[in-house]
């Protein structure tokens, strides 16, 4: 079922939330607001089913609706990567035939988790998936909720027999990164908020910056700045979004796990700029508090937003 697209994600791919309703239903109509929120900001693609969209929470009728979604308001506008994240090989191969189905035009595979696999079962299970479907595939490094690294052993392993398209780093290692760069030509994606200019300054192809669901128009200006050369503006930018960056640590740890904390904070951000209509996470996060919600908008009010 191989087949080559072409597709070679790049610039600003912003790994969109997932809108609840009251019930816990996808939100239709606010994913279709952030969807379009993000195409006026001039992004150049969108992830649907990532860390930041809780992909290990979305049950099969909520994953459906929001690809379902997220495809037919982009309408071909940019690329839509859809997130293909499970334990094993046959339930990402069957979540990535779905995406498939429903217009995706990549899916994004973790390694296996919970099996503590060897390097060479996930090299094996990347090359399962690519042969199992007939879109693109974007590996997927973030250690911290998978356990495994993407080496650049086997991200060069990966590359070379053209398994996948392009890398997604979460990892937080910028030396690791450093070096998959050295090594291959893959289209390396950076996903942190905080080191996007530097990312792109050492030569990554683009950026899925969470914090992108609430400015997606900062993270544009920043990667066209360092394109065009500014790199005084580059620096300006990323120093107001990381101060933006501070909604993600106004929850208190001491009631709230670090998810919910981040993707609360996101999603009340959202709410508050009028994108969505519900901050709502899926279960078991626990809901912010309104004096944290005060706090987030605070901050908004800080940032001009």
């Amino acid at each position: 079922m191989v087949s080559d697209s072409g597709l070679s994600p790049h610039g600003v791919v912003p790994p969109l939330v997932t809108p609840l309703d009251e019930h816990g239903e996808v939100d239709r109509r606010s994913l279709e607001r952030l969807v379009s929120y993000q195409l006026d900001a001039g992004v150049d693609g969108v992830f649907v089913g990532g860390s930041s969209g809780e992909i290990a929470l979305l049950d099969t009728a909520q994953r459906r609706m929001a690809v379902e979604v997220t495809t037919s308001t982009v309408a071909g506008a940019v690329p839509v990567l859809v997130g293909a994240v499970d334990t094993g090989t046959r339930r990402v191969i069957e979540h990535a035939r779905q995406a498939a189905r429903l217009g995706a035009d990549a899916v994004v595979v973790t390694a296996p988790f919970y099996i503590q696999p060897h390097p060479a079962e996930i090299v094996a299970h990347f090359r399962y998936v690519r042969e199992a479907v007939d879109v693109p595939v974007v590996a997927y490094d973030i250690p911290s909720a998978v356990g495994a690294r993407l080496t650049p052993e086997i991200v060069t392993e990966l590359a070379d027999a053209k398994t996948v398209v392009a890398l997604k780093d979460s990892s937080g290692d910028l030396a690791s990164f450093r070096e998959i760069l050295r090594r291959t030509d893959l289209p390396t994606l950076s996903g942190s908020e905080l080191f996007a200019d530097i990312a792109i300054e050492l030569g990554a192809a683009g950026l899925v910056p969470g914090l992108g669901n609430v400015d997606p128009h900062g993270y544009v200006r920043l990667h066209r700045a360092v394109r065009d050369g500014d790199i005084a503006a580059a620096r300006a930018e990323q120093d107001r979004l990381a101060r933006l960056f501070r909604i993600v640590s106004v929850a208190d740890r001491g009631r709230i796990g670090f998810t919910a904390g981040a993707l609360g904070a996101f999603k009340a951000a959202l709410a508050l700029r009028g994108v969505i209509d519900c901050p709502a996470t899926n279960l078991p996060l626990s809901p912010l508090s309104p004096a944290e919600t005060d706090a987030i908008a605070a901050v908004l009010n800080d940032q001009g937003l």
